[in-house]
């Protein structure tokens, strides 16, 4: 018989639906029982698409004993990270101040009163390896809540005065200068692989935002070891196993140095970012590589990742069915030199072995290969590697696929939204920008409110339950912007300021400028949580600054502009010393000691071939942040176009920064020069 969780819209709470734990969701209800049984809460949070998650639901959740076990001494609630990720942060800061390290699953036990008093990540059904079993773990938990009761309450009550005193107040501090941003670019290089690209040892992450913040700091100084990092890590990942050969798309990390096995799993936010990094390092390198990892991610992402409603589905897992009935992860993705040869005969599977580094040792398990791009000397038929790479993608389209998180989460979308639509714009392909502007219009349609409150996930075409929080805000908005600025439609920079607006009046702290990843009104957790640094995708914090500072260029509002300013505080004081942590900060931070530029191109018509040609040369721009305003002279979209008339009536181009403007230019090579100034 199906638990709560048969109610829910989550995937992932939807997958234990059918355990015979009796699973609560994250509910006052929930807690209501626990004080009425007078029991713990164990609180158990994961995702989807998360392998380990996975390997306990069928060891331990799904067993009958540990289940009844569980029911009888617990209340068990039962977490969607992706869908909840204000209660994941604020139980996850607990558990790395008390084990030093943290992931998912993540295991916690609570009182009643949500305070956590004992932690862990993933239990084994057995000892191993020095860690104790699920079981042994939770019959000491039980034994200490019945017999020393007063110290579970003292140690529960500590640790949340403690996490209390951890709250973040660098917002009155001044935003980083040239000093701090070649501080950080010191540290980046310090930490550098040089033989590998990327930074420090394994597991390795693409280091999208780092990139990003690398890419905008050679636009801003003519560093070129700025650029040559960013440049060969783009190149390592683009070569390695991290990156889909067949198929596009990037994988969430690399469990080796060298980018050879990836965790398979594969998210919407490390594609939406990595696509519009390659996209942007073509536009500053003009590179091929970059051009076509640019446009397979974004195709992997509308062909893989897109909903019926038209938005982006949150993953793919990393586990699949091996063709036996087990699941095992990356089965969809790996080869060995006797599948190639059933599918390409001997001397096209001896190609493609070379081609991909297959052999027949393996570089993953039992004599698989992750394919890979190797650097090869001699000569290599384009034609037929192209040929070869078609028949594997049609044959491993016939593999049994692995499961898709099915969610649309507002924050992650609106990323997808802001690569798409550069992409289309860089590379003539309007269905890439018809995708993010259906994404857009998914996000207005059911995420919105009258209000203008973002809803965090929907499924299916049904909004979920939950309130959006400061990143949803955040990456929405920079989605927008991005939006605006590739179509000419100011209604994205008007749905952007009512974002951004939520962003000053219920996020930041009126007295310091600190934000907070939980708007005022929201629940009441036992911590308000507030992270700026950047992990997987960028910190709410970070985000806000940036959509604050874009939307302020694009507007000349005060208010937007000092709030982001404050907002960059944290990116001073934490850049020079951990930069790999805070990239997205340090590229808002390059955008603002860069102005941004703002960039009005006025014409006859949006279809005008002289005014198409000044728009996609202020979209080429590597000024770093800068915004685009496109439209006919006097037209009320977009405020940087008010004043601005035609030249000699032809087309022209408008560049202000920092309160001063160039003079107009109708010249396409003039704007580029100033541009890339």
């Amino acid at each position: 018989m199906p638990n709560r969780l048969a109610h829910e819209t989550s995937p992932y709470l939807l997958q234990h639906a059918d355990n015979p734990v009796d699973w609560w969701p994250w509910s006052e209800e929930a807690f209501d029982e626990a004080r009425k049984r007078n029991v713990p809460v164990l609180l158990s949070i994961g995702y989807s698409s998360c392998h380990w998650c996975h390997v306990m639901a069928h060891e331990s959740f799904e067993d009958q004993e540990t289940a009844e076990y569980l029911n009888a001494h617990y209340v068990s609630v039962k977490v969607d990270r992706e869908e909840r990720p204000d209660v994941d942060a604020v139980y996850m800061e607990a558990v790395q101040a008390a084990t030093g390290q943290g992931g998912w699953p993540m295991t916690v036990f609570l009182t009643p009163d949500a305070e956590p008093f004992y932690f862990g990540t993933y239990f084994p059904p057995a000892p191993r390896q020095g860690m104790p079993s699920f079981r042994q773990v939770l019959q000491g938990v039980h034994q200490a809540w019945d017999e020393r009761r007063d110290e579970v309450t003292e140690v529960a009550g500590k640790i949340v005065r403690d996490l209390a005193g951890r709250e973040i107040s660098y917002g009155d501090a001044q935003t980083p200068g040239e000093e701090e941003l070649a501080q950080a670019l010191l540290g980046l290089t310090r930490e550098y692989d040089p033989q590998r690209g990327g930074f420090g040892g394994a597991p390795k992450f693409p280091p999208s935002m780092v990139l990003e913040f690398l890419l905008r700091h050679h636009a801003r100084t003519g560093a070129e070891g700025a650029l040559q990092m960013a440049g060969d890590t783009c190149e390592r990942m683009a070569r390695g196993g991290i990156y889909d050969q067949l198929g596009g798309g990037f994988a969430r990390y690399s469990v080796d140095r060298d980018w050879v096995v990836p965790h398979f799993e594969k998210m919407l936010y490390d594609n939406a970012l990595l696509c519009r990094v390659y996209a942007h390092l073509w536009r500053a390198t003009g590179s091929e590589l970059a051009r076509r990892v640019a446009l397979e991610t974004a195709d992997f992402m509308v062909r893989e990742l897109r909903t019926n409603e038209g938005g982006f589905a949150s993953a793919l897992d990393a586990d699949s069915d091996d063709g036996t009935g087990k699941h095992v992860e990356g089965a969809y993705y790996v080869w060995t030199p006797e599948q190639l040869r059933e599918i390409l005969g001997e001397q096209d599977a001896e190609l493609a072995a070379r081609h991909f580094g297959v052999t027949e040792e393996g570089t993953f398990e039992e004599g698989a290969s992750v394919l890979q791009l190797p650097v090869r000397d001699g000569f290599v038929d384009v034609g037929k590697a192209a040929s070869v790479r078609e028949r594997l993608l049609a044959a491993r389209s016939e593999r049994p696929a692995p499961g898709r998180d099915d969610k649309v989460v507002a924050a992650w979308n609106g990323l997808a939204i802001a690569a798409l639509a550069e992409t289309g714009a860089y590379f003539d392909r309007p269905d890439l920008i018809e995708a993010a502007v259906a994404a857009a219009d998914l996000l207005v349609r059911l995420h919105l409110d009258e209000q203008a409150r973002l809803t965090r996930t929907s499924k299916d075409g049904h909004a979920g339950a939950n309130a959006g929080v400061l990143e949803d805000y955040a990456d929405v908005a920079e989605g927008f912007l991005a939006l605006a600025s590739v179509t000419g439609e100011g209604v994205w920079l008007e749905f952007a300021g009512f974002l951004v607006d939520h962003v000053l009046a219920r996020f930041t702290d009126p007295e310091s400028g600190s934000l907070y990843d939980t708007a005022a009104d929201a629940e009441r957790l036992i911590r308000r949580p507030q992270d700026p640094t950047d992990n997987a995708a960028p910190s709410g914090w970070s985000a806000a600054a940036g959509a604050l500072l874009g939307y302020a260029a694009h507007t000349g509002s005060e208010p937007h502009r000092t709030a982001a300013e404050k907002a960059l505080g944290v990116v001073k004081a934490l850049g020079p010393r951990v930069p790999r942590f805070i990239g997205w900060g340090l590229a808002v931070a390059e955008a603002a000691l860069d102005g941004p530029r703002e960039v009005a191109v006025v014409g006859r018509s949006l279809d005008d071939e002289g005014t198409r040609s000044l728009h996609r040369t202020a979209l080429l721009g590597t000024a770093p942040g800068a915004v685009v305003a496109v439209g006919v002279p006097e037209s009320e979209e977009f405020p940087l176009l008010s004043g601005r008339p035609l030249v000699g009536g032809e087309p022209a181009a408008y560049v202000c920064r920092n309160f001063t403007c160039d003079a107009p230019t109708t010249e396409v090579e003039r704007l580029r020069a100033v541009l890339s100034d």
